[in-house]
């Protein structure tokens, strides 16, 4: 006998032909990517229309709120930046402490050419953009190229199909995490605007708040969402910047289920076996709902809350947040900038070539030492065209990079130049990448000293 349809499954128009191909979308590898560069565009054409001034307008109408103590007014553009974005990057947290509790890098011998590649990935880009911006305002800018955008950097390796070893994808996730890891210490460290003790000591006290009442045993998710709005408040007015606290609520989120696997089969066969499972329509209707909620609060706490909630955000931040941060933050109005001297200009250079350049040598001449004195190997199946093309990819620093450069320069000239040199580094990490890794053959010979 066939089951009945829900409404999601049927043929009707609106789930056939909207829900069902926008779910099968979203599962794509690339998608995420898609969507960013579509938001990218639409906030460059925008800026750029006869009546681009809008842009600016609208992205700088401010939002008040003054409740009291709380006292918040901040552009529409600040509130993506510094309270959506917050999402994006506890999200970023999840992602972390799963691939150091769970993942790839959980082994310190598999994480070794991941981290060293990273970090070189992080330290020759700087050093380039410092080489043409030695001092001044300018030279704040330094960490804008150290970052790489996991979303379009997959997203290119998803356009090559088979043709990239898993092992290999693996290795730019890592990466990218790794180099999430050291944005994140970059911001923290010397992207920090002036400390309020007070506010500092009270986001502190919150967080332990948080991690006693994770301890205690303390399951309900408002709770956890409450006090996490107040520990991003208190870093907001602390001085330190607020998507931080972003990223420690999602270091000090669980990794493992409250029920195990034992427990789980257990419980739910003892709620199975007690009310049975039966199609007899004189069974009560409450009885069936209280079956079915005990089961599901049973199948809900033998997921962990990490992958619950990573797996619930992570479509919220890839196909919302962060197209909308974009859509804020990427539209440079070309009218008052002669493109010529923007394009030879230290801090576009400094950020196209830190991309470009840093990414590629920084990361590929990492993991050369790394394997020349093994402390690291490659990737299985990996040869080092890949390894190339795959280092170039990491020049793909568009999230992160847009967001450091907000916090780098108050010069609105500074963040246009800078702007333009990760829109055009990215575009040339990409595309150089990409033929890169098409031009190596599909299974070709491992490279000395792979796995």
């Amino acid at each position: 006998m066939t089951g009945r349809l829900t409404w999601l499954e049927s043929d009707r128009m609106f789930p056939s032909r909207f829900i069902r191909p926008t779910r099968r979308f979203m599962q794509l590898e690339a998608a995420s990517g898609l969507v960013l560069l579509g938001a990218t565009a639409i906030a460059l054409t925008w800026a750029n229309l006869p009546f681009g001034a809008s842009y600016t307008q609208f992205w700088e109408a401010h939002i008040i709120v003054d409740l009291g103590p709380i006292d918040f007014d901040e552009s529409l553009r600040h509130v993506v930046n510094d309270a959506l974005m917050t999402l994006f990057f506890f999200v970023v947290g999840l992602e972390i402490k799963r691939e150091t509790r769970l993942g790839d890098l959980k082994d310190a011998q598999a994480a070794a050419g991941p981290a060293i590649a990273a970090v070189g990935g992080m330290v020759v880009p700087a050093l380039i953009y410092l080489s043409f911006n030695p001092s001044g305002d300018a030279a704040r800018g330094w960490g804008i190229p150290m970052a790489t955008d996991i979303a379009f950097a997959l997203g290119v390796v998803a356009l090559l199909g088979d043709r990239i070893p898993q092992r290999a994808r693996l290795f730019l996730l890592a990466l990218a995490i790794v180099d999430d890891i050291g944005a994140i210490a970059v911001i923290a460290i010397f992207y920090t605007d002036d400390l309020s003790a007070t506010w500092l000591a009270i986001g502190i006290g919150l967080f332990a708040v948080i991690y006693l009442a994770k301890h205690s045993g303390v399951r309900a998710m408002p709770f956890y969402w409450v006090a996490g709005t107040a520990v991003w408040f208190a870093a907001f007015e602390s001085g330190v910047h607020a998507t931080l606290a972003g990223v420690a609520l999602g270091f000090l989120t669980p990794t493992k289920p409250f029920f195990g696997a034992g427990e789980y089969d257990q419980r739910a066969r003892a709620i199975v076996d007690k009310y049975g499972l039966t199609d007899d329509t004189t069974i009560d209707r409450e009885h069936i709902d209280h079956e079915v909620l005990a089961l599901s609060n049973v199948v809900r706490e033998s997921v962990s809350p990490l992958t619950r909630l990573e797996e619930g955000l992570h479509p919220w931040t890839s196909f919302l947040i962060v197209p909308l941060f974009a859509l804020a933050n990427a539209g440079v109005r070309f009218a008052g900038i002669q493109l010529g001297e923007a394009l030879t200009d230290p801090v576009t250079l400094g950020v196209a070539a830190g991309l470009v350049v840093g990414k590629l040598i920084g990361i590929s001449a990492a993991l050369y030492l790394a394997n020349r004195f093994g402390i690291a190997r490659l990737p299985i199946g990996t040869n080092w065209r890949q390894i190339r093309g795959l280092s170039t990819l990491g020049g793909i620093g568009f999230t992160v990079a847009l967001f450091i450069t907000g916090l780098a320069f108050n010069d609105p000239a500074l963040v246009d130049l800078a702007k333009i040199g990760v829109f055009l580094g990215s575009a040339v990490a990409g595309t150089v990448g990409y033929l890169i890794l098409r031009r190596s053959p599909n299974h070709g010979r491992p490279a000395p000293g792979s796995d």
